[in-house]
């Protein structure tokens, strides 16, 4: 949903939008519909891989790690955060660039990207490898404690809200506790995406007004105080809670069934172990 990044790198001076709802309405009406999609196409192309990469590492650093504790879980987390910026940090600078492309026009005279993909390849033509991953130092701290928390909260909640494959209401179970840990992941982390979002948004359709992060939270703080930190909240949260909801409930029911499918063939299989060592 394009709201959140357009709140986060809006003039203060001149703002085009009062808020999260006059935002959505602002867009829908000036851009159309296809106007809160800009830029989906690099989510789309990346989160596959996103996903696989967590989940793949996070699973993987619990069974190095051995104990299943709070802190492992956190730390478990928190490294498939980090690895996983490779990707993330060049498919939200397109997000962005292509979200920002057109600010208030259903049509625009001049589009300076195609698509995501192409948005890509015309900033590695013009700026090289340290052009796509601009930003990449913001994601890395946004990522690595975020997606900590991420795991650390879904097992906290998950242990407290007895979700067992038995459960007649696992489903709401899950879903609650996904959706709940995208929240705390967000809030853990937003004024770090704040300020990723401006680094990255910066130079569109003009000259760089930052010279690297620090100058970026300066300047941000000396025009708008601490409420900076929290621009295009709400909106994240209102994307975050059913995404994270669907995305963590789908991944541990899938778990669930595969061990589950696991298990039934080596009970099958036991009768046949024993007969042949007969």
């Amino acid at each position: 949903m394009n709201p959140t990044v357009r709140l986060q790198v809006q003039s203060v001076d001149k703002p085009l939008y009062r808020g999260t709802y006059h935002c959505f309405q602002s867009i829908v009406r000036q851009e159309s519909m296809l106007g809160l999609y800009k830029g989906i196409g690099s989510p789309m192309m990346g989160l596959t891989f996103i996903n696989a990469i967590v989940f793949g590492v996070q699973g993987n650093a619990m069974r190095m790690l051995a104990a299943d504790t709070p802190l492992h879980q956190f730390l478990a987390g928190a490294a498939a955060g980090l690895i996983q910026c490779v990707i993330c940090c060049p498919m939200e600078l397109a997000k962005t660039r292509m979200q920002m492309q057109g600010t208030g026009q259903k049509s625009p005279s001049r589009k300076l990207y195609k698509n995501s993909l192409d948005c890509l390849v015309r900033i590695y033509r013009k700026e090289g490898i340290r052009g796509i991953n601009r930003g990449m130092v913001t994601t890395v701290i946004r990522e690595t404690p975020g997606f900590g928390v991420y795991f650390l909260t879904y097992d906290t909640l998950t242990r407290s809200l007895r979700c067992e494959p038995d459960d007649g209401y696992i489903i709401p179970k899950l879903l609650l506790a996904g959706g709940m840990s995208g929240i705390a992941s967000w809030i853990s982390t937003y004024p770090v995406d704040v300020i990723k979002s401006r680094l990255q948004a910066d130079g569109v359709g003009g000259a760089n007004r930052y010279d690297g992060i620090v100058d970026c939270v300066r300047q941000s703080w000396r025009r708008e105080g601490w409420r900076m930190f929290t621009r295009g909240l709400t909106s994240t949260l209102l994307r975050a809670f059913p995404v994270n909801a669907t995305t963590f409930a789908t991944v541990t029911l899938f778990l669930m069934y595969m061990r589950e499918d696991e298990c039934v063939k080596d009970c099958e299989a036991l009768p046949t172990l024993q007969h042949s060592s007969l």
